[in-house]
Parts: structure tokens; C-alpha cells; sequence
């Protein structure tokens, strides 16, 4: 491997799929660091709800972007974008190859390929919609949504209020739909890229996310979610594994019907996350029971 090649390796997939794990791995045999770019674990008051890796795991490898912010701040995929970049330019002037792992699409797809040229929008527009979101919910909001842009409509995570407003912000603003400024050709960037894929049949994936939200809830999520529940209208916060306790806080639910939310919404964010990753023919697939020393061969093959 020439010296002057540097190399991100991205590892992507659904939640729970062992991600952390293989990143720790990988990142391990290549004497490297990792950045992590899973936009909920930036958060240092959100531990247990976003799977944070273990104390052992952080302590192996040197780990970028875990629990850096607090949800009191505001913090989005473009500042990401940039910070990112500036301690990825740092980490390759002392290694050849990074490791970068997470579950976020939009933010991924930031760092490898840039994000897309929005146009500035009458924040007038941003008031009105998070006013209609305030008094009659989400759903109508959706419908918009779907008149006015069905493929954006069909993409992205409709339950996250920030990024439906987002997209129609666009779409009124611009009179155009919001998809029609995201197949913006990529920006060239100094590294090569690889990403692997980890995936599994369905039955196993919603097995492990069960296991993962029953520990979860094991470790002190009610209490977490209790404590941050006072600042629950946060950005941040909107996030599986919060709202729905914060429904059961608020009596809407019974604490069992709370947890089965829990699972039930973290299987449709695996299944969203599998839909937006699927649709990148730049991934290299495996499945997450295959042997590590397969994958390890795959990624020397591809260097």
C-alpha cells in the first residue's frame, strides 16, 4: 500500500446488526481510530437510548464524535460535515487508514460525498409549518409532504418532525420538491473510500433490536429518559427510545405499551436505515454472522 493512498473504511447497516463491534475490530487490526457517525451518540446526555459502545470498547480504540455535545446545543449534519473532515485530515497524517462506523445515512453520505446545495429559504416559511406541527401533529405535515414531493416523501425518516419540515421548507420555498436538490454530482475528497454492509435476515435483525431495547431498559433508560424528560421539545430528543417513555411519563401509555413502541420504532428505523443504505451500489454486503477474518481479507483485497 503506497503511503500517499489514504483510506476511509465505512461501516454501515441497521441498528443493533453489530456495527461498534466490527469497527472496534477493524480498527484494531489496522492500528487505527474511529469516527463514529451515528448522529444520536454525539450526545453526552444520551447514553443507554443510542447504544453508546462500551467503556472497554471506547477504551481499545481511540473513538472521534461519541458523546462530544450536549443536546442543548444545536448541532447538524453541515457543521458535522465540517468537523468531521477536519479531524479526518488530522487522523490520515498519522494513519493510512481511518475507520468511520454509523447507522446515519445523511450523515455518512456527508462525509463521503458532501452534502447538496440548498437555497436559502424565507424563514417565515420554517415558523408556519413548525406552527402547524405544534397544534395538529405531524401527520398533515406528512401529507404535504407526499403531495408535493412523493419520492422524498418515500425516503426519508417521515416520523422525525426536523426532517419533514426540512424538506418542505424546500418544496414551498422553491416551488420545486426537495429531491430535485439532492442528486447533486459528489465532491471530490483526498481519501479512497470502502464501505461495508452489514446485514441479516429480517427475523434476526428485530431479535437482536428486542435484546438490545430489554438491555437497554436493564441499564436505567426509564431513568435517563425521566431525567432529560423536562427538556423533551429538544431537537435532539426526538428520538426513539425518549418519546415513547415520555408518552408513558405523560400517562398517554402504560409503561409495557411504551417499551413495545420502543421495539416496534426502533424495527422501522432498521428498516428505513436498510432502505437508504440498499440504494448505494458502492456497498459491499455481508452478513453479520460472517466470519471476521472474511471480511478482514475483503477490505486488505480492496485497498
Amino acid at each position: 500500500m503506497g503511503s500517499s493512498k489514504k483510506t476511509l473504511i465505512t461501516i454501515v447497516g441497521p441498528t443493533a446488526i453489530g456495527k461498534t463491534s466490527l469497527s472496534i475490530l477493524i480498527a484494531s487490526h489496522f492500528k487505527t481510530e474511529i469516527i463514529s457517525c451515528d448522529s444520536r451518540q454525539f450526545y453526552k446526555e444520551m447514553t443507554l437510548g443510542t447504544a453508546v459502545p462500551e467503556k472497554e470498547e471506547l477504551a481499545a480504540v481511540p473513538h472521534h464524535f461519541i458523546q462530544n455535545r450536549s443536546v442543548f446545543e444545536d448541532y447538524n449534519v453541515g457543521a458535522f460535515e465540517r468537523d468531521a473532515l477536519n479531524v479526518l485530515d488530522r487522523l490520515f497524517k498519522k494513519h493510512n487508514i481511518v475507520v468511520m462506523v454509523g447507522g446515519s445515512g445523511l450523515y455518512v453520505k456527508a462525509v463521503l460525498e458532501g452534502l447538496d446545495d440548498f437555497p436559502k429559504i424565507d424563514p417565515s416559511i420554517r415558523l408556519e409549518l413548525k406552527q402547524v406541527l405544534k397544534t395538529e401533529g405531524i401527520i398533515p405535515l406528512q401529507n404535504q409532504l407526499k403531495k408535493l414531493d412523493i419520492i422524498t416523501y418515500n425516503t426519508i425518516d417521515k416520523d422525525n418532525p426536523q426532517r419533514v419540515i426540512r424538506a418542505l421548507e424546500i418544496c414551498i420555498g422553491t416551488n420545486l420538491p426537495y429531491s430535485s436538490y439532492t442528486s447533486n454530482s459528489k465532491k471530490k475528497r483526498k481519501f479512497n473510500s470502502i464501505i461495508i454492509g452489514l446485514s441479516g435476515e429480517r427475523e434476526k435483525i428485530y431479535e437482536r433490536i428486542n435484546r438490545r431495547v430489554d438491555q437497554m431498559l436493564e441499564n436505567g433508560l426509564i431513568d435517563e429518559a425521566q431525567k432529560l424528560y423536562p427538556n423533551k421539545e429538544l431537537n435532539a430528543l426526538q428520538t426513539v427510545g425518549y418519546k415513547e417513555l415520555f408518552s408513558f411519563f405523560e400517562e398517554k401509555t402504560t409503561k409495557d405499551e411504551a417499551i413495545q413502541e420502543i421495539k416496534k420504532n426502533t424495527r422501522r428505523f432498521a428498516k428505513r436505515q436498510l432502505t437508504w443504505f440498499k440504494k448505494d451500489s458502492n456497498i459491499y454486503w455481508f452478513d453479520f454472522e460472517t466470519d471476521t477474518s472474511k471480511l478482514l481479507k475483503k477490505i486488505e483485497d480492496l485497498i
